[in-house]
């Protein structure tokens, strides 16, 4: 399980990286300031879910499953551009990679509190 969370963090430091180089090298705006508002509010999910996602909480796991959708989208809406295929398909495949990185980890973590809660139910003799 630790791998599949450590998978995640990975993906979302990898989607950190590939904003800020598209934000700030790839296509930046016209002053610096409007860079920095721009980027923080595309990595304000990520950055909303991080703390949780950190301390492997079930509910930031499953936020941050969300949240890889709406990187997903944005990369198959700006694929077809071609100063931005490259960009747009490393934040493809950091995307797919964290939705199923932090879906496996949600399936595992339920997986094993339910066998640790039927251990608790067990009577004993």
């Amino acid at each position: 399980m630790r791998g599949w969370l450590f998978l995640s963090l990975v993906c979302v430091g990898s989607l950190f990286a590939v904003t800020g180089m598209r934000q700030f090298l790839i296509e930046p705006l016209n002053t610096p300031s409007s860079n920095a508002v721009w980027f923080l509010l595309q990595v304000l999910p990520l950055l909303l879910a991080l703390p949780g996602a950190l301390r492997a909480e079930l509910r930031s796991m499953f936020m941050l499953c969300l949240i890889s959708s709406l990187y997903f989208i944005h990369a198959v809406l700006v694929i077809t551009d071609d100063r931005l295929f490259l960009a747009a398909a490393v934040e493809l495949f950091f995307s797919l990679g964290l939705g199923i990185s932090s879906a496996i980890f949600v399936r595992k973590r339920r997986e094993q509190d339910a066998a640790s809660a039927d251990l608790l139910d067990e009577p004993k003799t």
